[in-house]
């Protein structure tokens, strides 16, 4: 429980009584780590691990979304050779010079339209491309690629070209306008990712706040069971606030896989087909029952690995394919025969594409830009989205140059199908001006927008740092009596940090140490401000 530094502070817990001043700081995110918890809540289905994220910004601000929309991202982890995917058809002869060992030959293509084809490992889209469920964007990446794994996919889910951000642009989007997620939990998880865990999309500023039980054994044990960890008799000390903690979110993921269990079981092995028994297959399985369940969720994350095809690409990649091809048309048979594919939209994702020439290992090196593909019925119709490449004008490299900025897929995913609004989509994905919406056949016309509540002109409230302080500075446009609570990062009320008059434009700044009187462990914390006009929530950090 402690490090070995420290480990002599801790008095003995037989007594009852603990050390107020034992480990000052200490990285919640390390404790969970020791305890065996993991990031991502996580718990067995079908035997198939599924991480469910505490409620994120991103979960309760989806939740609220006034449509049913579901969108699944489906990543393709180790990036996805895209000209192998989709194939240059109208330039076959330039493709087929770079890539004389590894290309695709006429016999193995399924046409797609005179300039554009699928191998034959991915037959099961044909019928999909052709019921008018199959989109392409073309060309989809960004300036100055980073070709590595870790940085690649973290820009991906950031959209942080600059620098090394440790958020994801959905988790810092709801983190901005529905920031008191930690004390108010939606009733079902809106966001699962299942596969793999620790994608930033769905992380905050301050903190990840999800996490995956080591035992999934016992998860199912206090599922049945209806049990729970007791929060009574715990102490105002440092060893104390790390049990909570740690009890407090178990507690909640408990809560989730309940909901998780009771949707999952409310519908029905799907009988018209059958899911391949492989990893991307039960993931589909899973979801499809999730969705038919009735569980609410706006947003699934499943992976499949593997795309990193350095060498025997042939074999490696079609493989992969098929196992996408047939897991992806047997997910949409299933959601039709249930009614439910209006309203499910498919998109995939890589960390990047892969050098247009092969290598001297019958593979593909890193590289840049890739399509990405849509499935469902909102498509309404097949087809392809922006430029191909130029595959006749590489970088020094020998990569192809972008053609579809990724941040403008986001945009328009978040725009026209999650319907949120333009201005706030546009500084989520940290653009100064709003980014263009591609025709994927989908929009919000005539759908109210998220309804998420927000600033708007009648607060303002600022926190800053200056010399290991943190303060907050509130500017009312009208008079008005304010009241400021701090919560920490469990969702307890801490303190009151303010209950006053405020007078039309005067500037009230809150020092939160001194304004709480009591004691503040380093972390993160959230300020939540009522006024007779509204209620207003923001994040800040103690140091």
């Amino acid at each position: 429980m402690c490090d070995t530094n420290h480990s002599q502070n801790i008095k003995s817990k037989k007594d009852g009584s603990c050390n107020t001043e034992d480990h000052k700081k200490w990285n919640r995110r390390s404790f969970l780590q020791a305890m065996g918890l993991v990031g991502g809540g996580s718990m067995m289905l079908a035997n198939t691990p599924l991480s469910v994220s505490r409620p994120s910004p991103l979960s309760l601000a989806l939740s609220e979304v006034e449509n049913d929309n579901i969108l699944v991202i489906v990543r393709l982890q180790g990036g996805n050779d895209g000209f192998n995917t989709i194939i240059p058809v109208y330039d076959y002869d330039t493709y087929a010079n770079a890539r004389p060992l590894i290309k695709i030959p006429p016999s193995e293509f399924i046409t797609l339209n005179e300039d554009f084809a699928m191998p034959k490992p991915m037959n099961k889209l044909e019928r999909v491309w052709g019921d008018g469920q199959m989109k392409v964007v073309h060309g989809v990446g960004y300036d100055d690629s980073s070709l590595s794994h870790f940085r690649g996919s973290d820009i991906y889910a950031n959209t942080n070209l600059v620098e090394d951000d440790r958020t994801g642009f959905m988790g810092r989007y709801f983190n901005e306008i529905y920031p008191d997620f930690f004390f108010n939990p939606p009733a079902s998880p809106p966001s699962i990712q299942i596969g793999s865990i620790g994608n930033l999309i769905f992380r905050g500023p301050q903190n990840d706040f999800s996490f995956a039980v080591s035992s999934p054994q016992r998860l199912t044990q206090i599922i049945e069971n209806e049990t729970f960890y007791n929060l009574n008799g715990l102490a105002n000390c440092t060893y104390d606030d790390k049990v909570r903690f740690l009890r407090e979110a178990t507690n909640t993921t408990f809560n989730y896989a309940e909901v998780i269990s009771a949707a999952f079981e409310r519908s029905s092995e799907y009988t018209g087909g059958t899911y391949l028994d492989d990893s991307l297959g039960r993931q589909f399985r899973i979801i499809s029952r999730l969705i038919r369940g009735g569980l609410g969720t706006k947003v699934y994350l499943v992976t499949l690995g593997g795309f990193d095809t350095h060498n025997n690409q042939i074999q490696r990649h079609q493989t992969l394919l098929n196992s996408f091809s047939e897991g992806l048309s047997t997910f949409y048979d299933d959601l039709t025969a249930a009614g439910w594919d209006d309203k499910v939209l498919t998109m995939t994702t890589s960390e990047f594409g892969r050098r247009f020439k092969e290598n001297g290992s019958l593979g593909t090196d890193h590289g840049t830009a890739a399509p990405t593909m849509f499935f469902g019925s909102p498509l309404n119709g097949n087809g392809f989205v922006g430029e191909h490449p130029d595959m006749s004008s590489l970088t020094r490299g020998g990569n192809v140059i972008e053609t579809t900025d990724f941040r403008q897929v986001y945009a328009t995913v978040m725009k026209e199908w999650l319907c949120i609004d333009e201005g706030t989509v546009g500084k989520v994905l940290l653009e100064g001006s709003p980014l263009e919406s591609l025709d994927l056949g989908f929009n919000c016309s005539g759908t109210s927008s998220s309804g998420l509540p927000t600033d708007g002109e009648s607060l303002t409230h600022i926190p800053t740092y200056s010399d290991n302080q943190t303060f907050i500075t509130i500017i009312s446009p009208q008079t008005t009596h304010i009241d400021v609570e701090l919560f920490n990062a469990v969702g307890q009320k801490v303190a009151t940090l303010s209950n006053d008059m405020l007078m039309e434009r005067a500037e009230l700044i809150i020092n939160v140490k001194e304004a709480a009187n009591t004691k503040l462990s380093t972390g993160p914390y959230i300020y939540r401000i009522k006024t007779n006009s509204g209620n207003f929530s923001k994040s800040i950090i103690i140091s």
